[in-house]
């Protein structure tokens, strides 16, 4: 399940971390995914845990749902090189069709990134979605 294979590896990373702020106490922190939730909701822990540790949320969910960067001609190479330097720190979230997100002054969304799952959305006349 690829699923569990995300969660093993974000609670094998639990051991290496550490914390200027919290010291010690970075302890009582763990475990960061709370495992009697659905799949969204562990798919929230690691965001959050990601946000907090200071990376914007939509930097936080490139790392989780990077694009399909690997084989790309088009894409610029600074982007590739974003994903290449993030896919040494994590590897891609599995599971999510798709995920809107927002910090409050901005909003993003993020499709399942093999495209194997379909998502419906609308074009409204006055070009929202």
């Amino acid at each position: 399940n690829t699923l569990r294979g995300n969660i093993n590896c974000m609670r094998s990373r639990e051991g290496l971390m550490y914390s200027t702020i919290l010291g010690p106490q970075l302890a009582e922190c763990f475990p960061l995914i709370e495992l009697d939730q659905t799949d969204s909701g562990i798919f929230d822990n690691v965001l959050e845990v990601l946000t907090l540790a200071g990376r914007s949320l939509p930097e936080a969910m490139l790392m989780m749902m990077p694009q399909a960067w690997e084989n790309s001609q088009s894409m610029p190479a600074e982007l590739k090189d974003f994903f290449r330097f993030n896919a040494a720190l994590m590897e891609p979230w599995d599971g999510p069709a798709l995920v809107c997100f927002t910090d409050g002054t901005g909003v993003g969304a993020s499709l399942d990134r093999n495209g194997l799952r379909p998502c419906r959305y609308y074009v409204t006349k006055d070009n929202k979605i």
